[in-house]
């Protein structure tokens, strides 16, 4: 347990209350006021926890982070705008986390900042990739085929073909992760939905706009 003198804030700069239902607006005001700027960092905490694949091979013929940055690069250079290109780039993000569940990992820190079309692809991208090596380790290979119905099953097809199941090519000029830095910025500056976004009227809401 931390002891007072360890924290970086002083007492008078922390919220008073020992249950959350002792709370009062002025409590709130200093926590709000120390999320929103804690927040602001959320774009170079994704890159820095993305950097912890870089090295990390899994038998692969290039690291994790070459794989992130090649698909990314990929769809850069097809052409494909910031939210996706953003999504290509973290979409195995959860590799160190997840290692059971890595594209719902990846999905859940995009889903603010993205359409319902690309959070998709990359909560699913999984199964879909199954396709190209399932069925090598017994597994079945068209698992995708549960998804046939949904609206997005072709767009999800299409960025394991095109940039996810051909991007371990140790030859292939990837761009560096500098490169893709600003827009990362750009799509996480300000969420499209999340609970925990205010209205106009600075109440919560669940909805933004779309």
């Amino acid at each position: 347990m931390n002891k007072p003198e360890t924290l970086a804030h002083s007492l008078a700069e922390r919220a008073r209350f020992r249950e959350m239902k002792e709370g009062t607006k002025e409590d709130w005001a200093i926590i709000g006021s120390e999320y929103r700027a804690f927040a602001k960092g959320l774009p170079d905490r994704v890159l820095d926890h993305l950097k912890l694949l870089d090295g990390d091979f899994g038998g692969f013929p290039v690291c994790r982070l070459e794989h992130s940055l090649q698909t990314a690069t990929r769809a850069h250079r097809d052409g494909r705008g910031e939210q996706y290109v953003v999504m290509a780039l973290l979409h195995d993000i959860g590799d160190t986390l997840g290692s059971y569940n890595h594209p719902e990992v990846g999905a859940a820190i995009i889903k603010p900042f993205v359409t319902e079309e690309i959070h998709w692809i990359c909560q699913n991208h999984g199964a879909f990739q199954g396709y190209y090596y399932f069925h090598h380790l017994g597994m079945d290979r068209d698992v995708r085929e549960n998804f046939r119905d949904n609206p997005h099953y072709e767009a999800c097809a299409e960025f394991c073909e095109k940039y996810d199941q051909n991007s371990f090519d140790p030859g292939y000029e990837t761009l560096p992760l500098e490169h893709f830095k600003p827009l990362v910025h750009r799509v996480f500056a300000v969420p499209r939905e999340s609970i925990y976004k205010p209205d106009e009227s600075g109440a919560a809401s669940v909805s933004g706009p779309r």
